[in-house]
């Protein structure tokens, strides 16, 4: 049987007195270019709010019911926050830490502190809020699958951005990650200044480009 986001979490949560209940989640830990972009989203009741009968994981959404969900997620929501971190800070101090980062960016920027998170599979030791990591918490708790559409939602709007600045890798398609298509361009144009260096495709490309530039040098 299909068990689709609820507000189980929540609810235990506010019966214990935790008024503020923010869920958080991230987009792009696995692409090859671009940030990495973390949502937090904290709901009200779910009685005022009928649409979330529609909030599914962001991979489980098209792409125009992730940008209708978006919308009204920002509209209603109690508070909303995204927090990016750019790929040079990836590379300067790994993934994990930087999905982190870019989760404590996005706490900051609630409008309201919450006074617990519930977060997409990880926990955040250097924040002294009380919190729980629950794993596929994406598709099991509300408040981490709207966090995970606004990430998402953000991201893609980023990366359509890096398209107009660096045509020719097809950003606007499949929004850095490491598809077939993306593969050929990398390996044909090279790094662009947004790629992930340190992410072992991209760095066996650079590596491949300075093999045959050395050989290339040798051969004049």
């Amino acid at each position: 049987m299909l068990k689709f986001p609820n507000l189980e979490e929540e609810t235990k949560l506010k019966m214990q007195g935790y008024e503020l209940v923010a869920g958080l989640d991230e987009a792009g830990r696995g692409a090859l270019a671009g940030p990495v972009v973390a949502g937090a989203v904290i709901l009200p009741d779910e009685k005022n709010l009928p649409w979330l009968g529609l909030v599914r994981d962001s991979k489980e959404l098209n792409g125009k019911k992730r940008e209708f969900l978006f919308d009204l997620i920002n509209k209603e929501a109690l508070g909303v926050g995204i927090g990016v971190v750019p790929p040079e800070v990836i590379d300067a101090v790994n993934i994990l830490k930087a999905t982190k980062l870019a989760m404590m960016q996005a706490i900051e920027k609630l409008p309201r502190s919450p006074d617990f998170l519930l977060i997409d599979r990880i926990t955040l030791p250097q924040c002294a809020l009380p919190q729980k990591g629950i794993t596929k918490g994406d598709k099991l708790c509300l408040s981490i699958a709207c966090a995970s559409i606004i990430a998402k939602v953000a991201r893609d709007r980023i990366m359509t951005e890096l398209d107009r600045l660096y045509p020719g890798y097809g950003f606007v398609r499949h929004k850095g990650y490491g598809t077939r298509e993306h593969m050929i361009c990398l390996e044909k144009l090279g790094p662009s200044p947004v790629h992930r260096h340190y992410f072992a495709p991209v760095r066996s490309c650079v590596e491949g480009l300075r093999k045959c530039n050395s050989t290339k040098r040798n051969l004049i």
